[in-house]
């Protein structure tokens, strides 16, 4: 079961995140573009994800997964997840592909030693 320390942890460690409260809620943000975000009560992550793959990403595994709780957050790239429901691997795939989505492809190359694709 993935926690929000191991958010912070995974997220901290990447180039140029930095954390905010905002509306009583933590952030992680690369400059103002946020790919990271928890819910108030810190059991749902909000993360960047390419919004013509969400509807695949929720029919994988509904259980797991959701669309933005806000309809207005629709019209971003962004997805769901229960903290509860991820191990830690996938928490640590699916904060990199976040940060990825943000982050100038030089500095995720430069990071993680590969394409940054």
């Amino acid at each position: 079961m993935a926690t929000v320390d191991d958010v912070r942890r995974l997220a901290l460690a990447l180039p140029r995140t930095a954390e905010h409260l905002i509306h009583d809620r933590v952030k992680f943000r690369i400059g103002r573009i946020v790919y990271l975000a928890l819910s108030r009560d810190e059991t749902v992550l909000g993360f960047a994800f390419p919004k013509e793959e969400r509807a695949a990403l929720v029919a994988s595994a509904p259980e797991k997964f959701s669309l933005p709780s806000r309809a207005s957050d629709l019209r971003y790239h962004w997805a769901e997840v229960r903290l509860a429901a991820l191990g830690a691997d996938e928490l640590a795939e699916l904060v990199t592909d976040a940060w990825r989505m943000c982050v100038p492809a030089s500095v995720a190359r430069a990071h993680l030693g590969t394409d940054g694709d």
